[in-house]
Order: structure tokens, then C-alpha cells, then sequence
């Protein structure tokens, strides 16, 4: 050390050394980045050695993807660890028995999968994957490396339905894409619940929204009947349903749909009218066949004879529906019932009874049939019996 005039200490420096380097100035132009040991990160894959394949992420020595994990690999996952290609690995151990550094594509995978459960949990959205098996309690779905439950409360309604029908359905879904929303991700006990008929909802709300949007009177379309009920039958679309009043099933006169429809079962129909408020469309499917009352003179004739089944009884007289392929209900007119008297058809005839009757009026317009078992046996007819009798 040396004073300066002030007294002041003043360091002395010596520079003949400064073009020398220090045996460790190596170390200072290093850029360590070491992993941790549970550490994700990407890495190029450099070589496959020895049933080993080895990653570069940076760190002194290539991270090792042991033989024990390669061998259980599937084929997608070893064309992603092609040469060249940057993957994500996980840090299993910085420093193995041989003094390797060990990691994971498995395990990478398996936390990015995780987090995308989570997302898809948090976001509420949707994710895709395929039928790996089934159980008692539902279906086992692999959405990457994980495996998702989706219990048979969370199935789709067409599963379900299909599931009642047969339980060889869950075996033939196997394989099959599957859609899913997240219920819950616990990733530390490996636990993840996956609903498709959260998923299945979604899908059809957003199909309604948009056919709703689109959807007009007098569109004709293909339905699937998914419910019946005393008044109707409830049809979807493609996602919206609609209600076939039970007037609107046939031109024939029925009790209940379950005459002519059941669940499941395809259908051709019309829309009649549309509540955009309330989301209702109002179907028919009886719109599409032929109505027997606008060719009722090619086949019906006034004269002619036919067997009916009464349904009905009034204190003007009984409804009747004829036996044929129409099956048109017409009435008989208290004064057609009998030659005596009548004051109540039911003194005379009771619902369910099958008569003879003959049809005496025909009106298109009104769309009525007059019918009378008074008159089978009327001798004005008899010319007309005679002659249908010889064309027989």
C-alpha cells in the first residue's frame, strides 16, 4: 500500500499479471442451467443407443431414457422420440448408481396431460379420447398417457339406452373416440372422472342454438323418437327435439302413440310451428303420408259395407272405425243406430263392440262419414250388395 499527499491510503495495483488466465476462468464463461430432479423440460433427441435413447436438454451430460422405459413404449410415442425431433422429458435422477442422468418421456407426458385435464376442468371444455375398456361401473376412456372413469351415471342418453338394450354395447365400444367433459382431477392419487353426457349436452345445445337459427315451417326432417307419452311423441333432430301431438301421428284414429311408434325408432317428419322463446317445435308425422280424404271417392263409396269397432258414445249417437287400411272413424247417427227407438246409444251398443255398419254420407269438405246399422240390411240396397257381391 502507498500514501497519497492527503495521507489517504491508496490500493496498489499490479497489472503484470492481467494477461495471464487463472486456471478456473473457464468456469466463468459457462452457462450451467442444471435440472432438478422433478423437473419438466424439453430436449432434442440425439441418439438411440443400446435399447437407451438419449435427449440433450442442456445439461453436462445427455439425459438417459432407460431400456425399461423404452420397452414399454407405443408406437405413436416412438416416432415422437425420433432422432432430431425436441421432446419434453422428466427429470427422474440427477445421478443413477452409473453416474447418469436419468429422465422420462413417459412421466413429461404424463404431467402435460394433467395439466391439460386441469385446464379442461377449469375452462370447462371438452376433450377427446378413445374407449380403452369397461367395468361394472362404466367405461375406461385413455386420453394420452392417462386414464379417465366415466361412470355409467355420466353416459351419454344414446349409451345408456343402448347399454339397457345390450350389454354387449360396452364391448363393442371399445376402440371407439369418446367425448368428454372433466368431473375431477386429482393427479397425486391418479384419479380422473370424465362425464359424456355432460359433453353430449353441450353438443346439443349448441346444434339446437344453431338449428333453431335455421329451421323453418314445412321442413321435412330425419328424427330418432327418444320418449312417449300419452299426448305425443318427442323426436330429435339432430339435437332439438319436438313433439308429435297424438293427433299428428296418423290419419288413423289412435289411443296412444305406443299404437304405431316406439322409442328408438326412425321417422320422417314435418315441422309445423316453431316458439323461438320457448325453444318448442311442434312435429308430424301423419303430414307425409297420404291423406285418405283427398282420394276418399276412390275409395270409399256411399252403399258400401264394412265392419267398425264403436270408441266412442254420445247422446247424438256413436263414433265408429271402419276396418281397413284407413281405419276413418265416421258417425252413426242416433236415428241409424235401430228400427225402434233409441233414446241413449248405450242402451243399444257399447264402446269396443263391433258392428256391421253402412256408409249412407260422404262429405270431403266437412271430412265426415255418415254410418248406419239401422240401414245394413235396407232393401235399397240390395242391388248394389248384389253386384259387389258378383265382383267378389
Amino acid at each position: 500500500m502507498i500514501k497519497d499527499g492527503k495521507n489517504n491510503l491508496v490500493n496498489e495495483l499490479t497489472y503484470s499479471d492481467s494477461e495471464e488466465s487463472h486456471p478456473m476462468d473457464f468456469l466463468l464463461g459457462e452457462d450451467f442451467n442444471l435440472p432438478a430432479a422433478g423437473e419438466t423440460r424439453k430436449g432434442w433427441v440425439v441418439a438411440h443407443r443400446n435399447n437407451e435413447i438419449l435427449v440433450d436438454i442442456g445439461a453436462k451430460s445427455e439425459g438417459i431414457i432407460p431400456m425399461a422405459e423404452v420397452q414399454t413404449l407405443t408406437p405413436e410415442a416412438r416416432t415422437q422420440l425420433a432422432i432430431g425431433n425436441e421432446v419434453p422429458v422428466y427429470v427422474v435422477s440427477l445421478e443413477d448408481e452409473q453416474g447418469n442422468l436419468i429422465v422420462s418421456f413417459i412421466k413429461a407426458v404424463e404431467y402435460q396431460d394433467w395439466s391439460h385435464m386441469e385446464h379442461c376442468l377449469r375452462a370447462k371444455e371438452a376433450a377427446e379420447g378413445r374407449i380403452a375398456g369397461h367395468n361394472k361401473g362404466g367405461l375406461l376412456v385413455q386420453i394420452g398417457q392417462l386414464r379417465g372413469f366415466v361412470p355409467k351415471s355420466q353416459f351419454s342418453r344414446e349409451r345408456q339406452q343402448a347399454t339397457q338394450q345390450s350389454q354387449a354395447a360396452l364391448q363393442k365400444s371399445v376402440g371407439q373416440l369418446i367425448l368428454v367433459k372433466v368431473v375431477e382431477v386429482d393427479a397425486e392419487r391418479n384419479r380422473l372422472i370424465l362425464s359424456e353426457k355432460d359433453a353430449a349436452t353441450e353438443i346439443r345445445q349448441g346444434k339446437r342454438t344453431k338449428l333453431l337459427s335455421e329451421i323453418k315451417e314445412g321442413d321435412v326432417f330425419d328424427g330418432r323418437v327418444i320418449n312417449l307419452a300419452n299426448f305425443g311423441a318427442f323426436v330429435d333432430i339432430g339435437g332439438l327435439e319436438g313433439l308429435i301431438h297424438l293427433s299428428e301421428i296418423s290419419w288413423k284414429r289412435i289411443n296412444n302413440p305406443n299404437e304405431v311408434l316406439k322409442t328408438g325408432q326412425e321417422v320422417k317428419v314435418q315441422v309445423l310451428s316453431i316458439d323461438q322463446d320457448k325453444e318448442r317445435l311442434a312435429l308430424s308425422l301423419k303430414r307425409l303420408q297420404p291423406d285418405p280424404w283427398t282420394t276418399i271417392d276412390e275409395h270409399y263409396q256411399v252403399g258400401q259395407l264394412f265392419d267398425a269397432t264403436l270408441t266412442k258414445l254420445a247422446p247424438y249417437g256413436a263414433f265408429a272405425r271402419l276396418h281397413d287400411d284407413y281405419q276413418l272413424e265416421g258417425l252413426i247417427h242416433i236415428s241409424e243406430i235401430s228400427e225402434t227407438h233409441v233414446t241413449h246409444p248405450r242402451d243399444i251398443v257399447k264402446v269396443g263392440q263391433v258392428v256391421s255398419v253402412r256408409i249412407i254420407r260422404i262429405d270431403q269438405e266437412q271430412r265426415q262419414l255418415g254410418l248406419s246399422i239401422r240401414q245394413v240390411a235396407s232393401p235399397k240396397f240390395v242391388e248394389s250388395d248384389l253386384a259387389l257381391l258378383s265382383e267378389q
